[in-house]
């Protein structure tokens, strides 16, 4: 018995605790935030938020201290390398974000504070796994860990149809890309005897496996998957009536830190187990991008909802960072975090609007709730014109840098057709950015939705109060929102900055492609 409890000691694997330290800040900061609701239960609600704040923030700190070191922890299954902890340093900032903009959210009050805040630190810890997984197994268990938080979190407003639609929908469209990937992974096991990426990589040195049909079939089926997660058309349809139902600060989240996620385990299994075979899966991954950015502008044109039109926009953002993936170089990973920093900016400045004007007005998330706040909300509409703006292109803005990049990472690779698709998404998009913009500086406030001080009915011809909010009709907030503000002008500071003064980022961007200097 004790030599059998011997051997089994010998065989267990060592344990990093230092290069899982990020994860387990994640972790531990999820299991408490449980234990305090349990024992405080109601007055617990001012405390739940301030510890998973405690919590990204010790994440990201020790994603700092670990910066540089490079390593396999776990018998190789996670890579605590510089590409892993820039995402992390992402994954936190959208955090944190999340976290402010739930402060007063009705969704933690109906869902209780303890279980909303505990679901998005653990969704977290799953795109962190995500993100550092170099192995198949890993890899699918992190795509569960962050999809189901997100499954519950969409429908937490239980009360309110439009949520509990959003988070049944998610769950099912959710379920049918699980299952794809899942079918895909396992082919690729199946041809190349593998779970691990660097054997992948070797079996793939045999010219007869690079032809196999079982490889090929799973590495299709591998792509859906993961593109039901990032968005990409066609496999987007879920995306507008989700984040339109979702609770906004939860649609926020969603729209940034599950693209993070997907696209980080796209370039470490792409460029990191399969890019010998980059001429089978590059001209697939470029016609995708392609109609994705063309479905998503397009899409966007015609909406009148805030939310569906930063959703479709999230649609076509999706196809502008698979370009990025698709040219298979470092410099197009490299791009690739540039753009997903910025990415994230733009996104946390719009929608941090948004939810301050759905607050307060009886016309929810509706582009005419926006109508005149240049004139009477100017610090908010600042904001939302400069990351409108940064999602369009226009220079001077971080968006503008992050698409010229990932134009030069497309021609550099040969594929200068597609980086003039991606010009062409880029000019399609001032359509309906432009229509937000001039809503808010030319449109007359007195044609606004009233705000909280109005009576909480809708106006003739108004959308119904309940489509796409996220409050009760009775809950309209009044006065300022301090926290709204700060995320706000925060984002917009990262957007004007590394607009005019990108070389920071540009460094850091590097670091985290170099680390995938073996692959290339």
């Amino acid at each position: 018995m004790t030599s059998a409890l011997v051997m089994a000691a010998a065989r267990a694997p060592h344990i990093d605790f230092a290069g899982l330290s990020p994860l387990i800040a994640l972790a531990g900061g999820g299991v408490l935030v449980l234990l305090v609701g349990i024992f405080l239960g109601r007055s617990a609600r001012n405390v739940t938020p301030v510890i998973a704040l405690i919590a990204i923030a010790a994440s990201i700190g020790l994603s700092v201290w670990q910066f540089g070191e490079s390593k396999s922890i776990i018998s190789g299954a996670l890579a605590i390398d510089d590409l892993t902890l820039t995402l992390n340093f992402i994954l936190g900032a959208t955090g944190i974000a999340a976290v402010l903009m739930s402060w007063r959210s009705h969704a933690a009050n109906t869902a209780g504070h303890a279980e909303y805040y505990a679901l998005l630190l653990l969704s977290l810890l799953g795109m962190l796994t995500l993100v550092a997984a170099q192995n198949l197994i890993t890899l699918f268990v992190a795509f569960e860990l962050l999809s189901i938080p997100l499954y519950v979190l969409c429908a937490a407003e239980f009360r309110r149809e439009g949520s509990l639609e959003s988070g049944l929908k998610y769950l099912i469209i959710g379920s049918v890309g699980s299952a794809t990937l899942l079918y895909g992974l396992a082919l690729i096991y199946g041809a190349t005897g593998s779970t691990d990426f660097a054997g992948i990589d070797r079996a793939l040195a045999n010219a007869e496996i690079r032809e196999d049909m079982l490889l090929l079939t799973g590495v299709a089926l591998t792509l859906v998957g993961l593109a039901f997660k990032a968005s990409v058309a066609p496999f987007h349809q879920w995306t507008p009536d989700v984040y339109q139902g979702a609770p906004t600060p939860i649609t926020a989240f969603m729209a940034v830190a599950t693209k993070v996620a997907a696209f980080g385990v796209l370039l470490r299994l792409f460029d990191g187990a399969l890019p010998i075979i980059s001429p089978q899966w590059g001209p697939m991954l470029a016609a995708l991008a392609a109609i994705t950015i063309i479905v998503g502008n397009v899409g966007a044109l015609t909406q009148t909802s805030l939310k569906r039109v930063l959703a479709y926009s999230g649609v076509a953002q999706a196809g502008y960072l698979l370009s990025g993936v698709v040219v298979g170089t470092q410099l197009g990973a490299k791009a690739t975090v540039f753009y997903l920093v910025v990415y994230m900016a733009m996104n946390v400045a719009a929608f941090s609007v948004v939810i301050a004007r759905e607050r307060a007005s009886i016309w929810r998330d509706e582009v005419s709730s926006l109508a005149g706040i240049g004139k009477t909300q100017p610090l908010l509409a600042w904001p939302l014109t400069i990351a409108l703006l940064g999602l369009a292109g226009i220079p001077a803005t971080a968006g503008f840098i992050g698409k010229f990049y990932l134009i030069n990472a497309l021609v550099d690779g040969g594929y200068a057709w597609l980086a003039i698709v991606l010009v062409i998404g880029s000019m399609i998009s001032l359509g309906y950015y432009l229509k937000v913009i001039a809503a808010m500086w030319i449109g007359e406030p007195e044609a606004a939705a009233a705000t909280a001080s109005a009576p909480a009915v809708a106006a003739p011809g108004a959308p119904p109060i309940m489509a796409g909010g996220s409050q009760e009709a009775d809950e309209l907030v009044e006065g300022a929102q301090p926290e709204m503000l700060f995320v706000a002008w925060l984002a917009t500071a990262a957007v004007l900055f590394f607009g005019v003064i990108p070389g920071p980022l540009f460094e850091l961007a590097g670091k985290a492609g170099a680390s995938l200097t073996g692959i290339f």
